[in-house]
């Protein structure tokens, strides 16, 4: 009688250990297909792009629209991980923004924290050698988050200029034409700030502050007459030359000219007309009532005509010296100049120049 006892019970041990481990094997394939869904859809790559791509968050971005930004960068199953990462993390609560680099590798949990962290991707801004304000407003409009509205109406207050030690016509000169790294959304007072560390830094090397002071002159003058040699060559070689040359202007003084000789400098008046097109100045143009003019007024004008080159800035602080008052572009159009001491010298120079661009039938 004991023996079919004891093999009942074995039977019913048995079953329970097949029954455990069919229910293990249960939790286990249960356990592997959540991990791989999670794999799947958080953390395999999700974007569609074999580079990295950037995704932009503006101030007017909510959920639904940062959604579409998704959208368009992912795959299907990146799309699905980040909305379900988000609900579950309040997203929507936490948007910041910024521009953010979605690597080729990265999966949705890791996008998702650096978008919900302010984890940014810096940009590098190169300042441009614009000739207004509104360009440089326009660039720095198109580069960054904020609007070029904003820019130029901060470059146009004159007590934020007068706060920096500016006029809203010498601004220009706060900005070193130098490549920054910077944050795509940073805000304007932010960003000025920083240009003001840059500007004292450059003005700070290569003893740039001393010579200026020597010469009696603000970096915004140095910076001002550097924009219109700027734009009276691009031969860098020169441009101490030149400079000189218009330094011997400013400090020329006889009967005629008791406070300085004129620039004269055409590149200002293609600035005071606003139409840098021209090829000739003719004397109809001269006569322009403004102190950009500096056939004019005397003396430098009250801005730069462009952000000046760190080739400019540098060939003023380390200009030739010499005794020349004049200058013209040479006949064979190389983009370099003759230069006078008299005006009589000046003027047969400027003869063969315009016979030149008379052949050419440049007007």
């Amino acid at each position: 009688m004991g023996q079919p006892i004891r093999n009942s019970t074995m039977k019913r041990i048995i079953h329970s250990v097949s029954n455990t481990k069919v229910y293990l094997y249960t939790l286990a394939i249960l356990a592997i297909t959540v991990i791989g869904l999670t794999y799947y859809y958080c953390f395999s790559p999700m974007s569609k792009q074999q580079d990295t791509v950037y995704l932009y968050i503006d101030e007017d971005d909510d959920i639904d629209s940062v959604y579409v930004k998704i959208a368009a960068i992912s795959n299907r199953h990146g799309r699905v991980g980040f909305g379900t990462l988000a609900r579950h993390w309040d997203y929507d609560s936490n948007i910041k923004t910024g521009r953010y680099a979605v690597q080729p590798k990265q999966g949705a949990f890791e996008v998702l924290r650096h978008l919900r962290n302010g984890v940014q991707e810096p940009i590098n801004l190169t300042i441009p050698e614009v000739k207004t304000k509104e360009r440089l407003a326009g660039f720095l409009g198109k580069k960054m988050m904020k609007d070029s509205t904003d820019f130029i109406n901060f470059l146009n207050d004159s007590s934020i200029c007068a706060q920096l030690g500016y006029t809203t016509q010498s601004i220009p000169a706060l900005f070193i034409p130098n490549t920054y790294s910077i944050y795509w959304n940073t805000d304007i007072e932010a960003f000025i700030k920083r240009m003001v560390k840059e500007h004292e830094a450059f003005w700070k090397q290569q003893g740039r502050l001393q010579k200026a002071k020597e010469m009696d002159m603000t970096t915004a003058e140095i910076a001002t007459l550097a924009s219109i040699i700027d734009e009276e060559t691009s031969n860098n070689g020169e441009k101490p030359m030149i400079a000189g040359m218009y330094l011997n202007r400013l400090r020329y003084s006889n009967a005629e000219y008791p406070n300085g000789m004129p620039l004269q400098a055409d590149p200002t008046v293609k600035f005071a007309h606003q139409d840098f097109k021209l090829k000739r100045i003719y004397h109809k143009l001269l006569t322009i009532d403004s102190p950009y003019n500096t056939y004019k007024y005397p003396g430098l004008p009250p801005g730069p005509i462009k952000i000046a080159s760190i080739q400019g800035i540098d060939a003023v602080l380390n200009h030739v010296s010499h005794n020349y008052l004049y200058m013209c572009a040479k006949e064979d159009f190389s983009g370099t100049h003759n230069f006078a001491e008299t005006y009589k010298e000046h003027i047969n120079n400027a003869k063969r120049y315009t016979e030149a661009l008379n052949k050419r039938g440049i007007h």
